[in-house]
C-alpha cells in the first residue's frame, strides 16, 4: 500500500477527543488533524512526537489531513490509523501473502454474524466452506523489547468479537483471529494481559475452541506500508 499523495511530516502537539490532533509542520503550520484510531495510542503519541499526515484535497472535509504515521519514543515506526489494517489484510489476502488463509474462492468484506450483532471483517469462501478472519490493529509496543501486545486499552468489542468466533469454531466453523501489526522492529506477539484480563481470559477460552491465532509484521517507511511475514502468537 503506498501513500498516495506522499505523506506529510510533522510534529505532534496533542491528541485530544481521541480523534482530533493538533500538529505542527516544519514549516510553522498548526494544524487540527484527524485520528482514525479508537484506542489508547499508548507508546504512540507522546508530545512532540515525529509524524506524518495525509492531506486531504476534498473541500467537503472538515478537517485537512488524517494522522498516518508516527515514530515512537524508541525509534520505531507504528501506523496509527486502523482503517489502513483492513486494507493491508486484503491486499496481503488478494496477493497470496498470508499463506495460511490462501486457496479462497471469494472474499467478502463487513459480513454480518454471530449472536451479539456483530460483522467480521473478511469472509473467506473455500471449497470446503468459508473462515471468519476478524482483523486487529497492533502498535503497542516496550523499550528493549521486541514484542508487541494487543490491545492497548481495554475493549469489550475486541472480546465481542473473539466470543463470536469462538462460538463458530465449536460448530466446526472456521474463525480466525488476525493481528496486523503495523509496528516496526517486531518478532511476536502477545496478549496484553495487564491492561485487559478480559480480553486475555476470551483469547484462552477462544483458542481453546479452536479459533486460530495468526499475526504478521508490516514493513513501514514513509512511501508505504505492506504485510511482510508471519510472527508467533502468545495467548498465555
Amino acid at each position: 500500500m503506498h501513500f498516495d499523495p506522499p505523506l506529510q511530516e510533522a510534529r505532534l502537539l496533542r491528541r485530544y477527543k481521541r480523534f482530533l490532533a493538533d500538529v505542527e509542520t516544519p514549516q510553522g503550520e498548526l494544524l487540527t488533524i484527524h485520528c482514525a484510531n479508537t484506542g489508547s495510542m499508548l507508546n504512540c503519541q507522546g508530545e512532540g512526537a515525529r509524524l506524518w499526515f495525509s492531506r486531504s484535497q476534498d473541500p467537503r472535509r472538515k478537517l485537512p489531513g488524517t494522522w498516518e504515521l508516527v515514530e515512537t519514543p524508541q525509534g520505531r515506526l507504528a501506523c496509527v490509523n486502523t482503517a489502513r489494517a483492513n486494507a493491508l489484510v486484503e491486499e496481503a489476502l488478494l496477493q497470496g501473502v498470508i499463506s495460511e488463509l490462501a486457496g479462497f474462492t471469494r472474499l467478502r468484506r463487513e459480513v454480518p454474524f454471530g449472536e451479539e450483532n456483530s460483522r467480521v471483517d473478511f469472509c473467506l469462501d473455500y471449497p470446503g466452506g468459508p473462515a471468519y478472519v476478524e482483523v486487529k490493529s497492533v502498535t503497542l509496543g516496550f523499550a528493549n523489547s521486541p514484542l508487541a501486545a494487543f490491545p492497548d486499552a481495554r475493549s469489550v468489542r475486541a472480546c465481542k468479537h473473539l466470543r463470536e468466533l469462538a462460538r463458530l469454531a465449536q460448530q466446526g466453523v472456521r474463525a480466525v483471529q488476525l493481528y496486523c501489526v503495523n509496528l516496526s522492529g517486531v518478532d511476536a506477539v502477545r496478549v496484553a494481559e495487564e491492561i485487559d484480563p478480559a480480553y486475555a481470559a476470551e483469547c484462552r477460552r477462544a483458542r481453546d475452541a479452536g479459533v486460530e491465532f495468526l499475526a504478521y509484521a508490516s514493513h513501514l517507511d514513509v512511501q508505504g506500508v505492506w504485510l511482510r511475514e508471519s510472527l508467533p502468537v502468545s495467548c498465555a
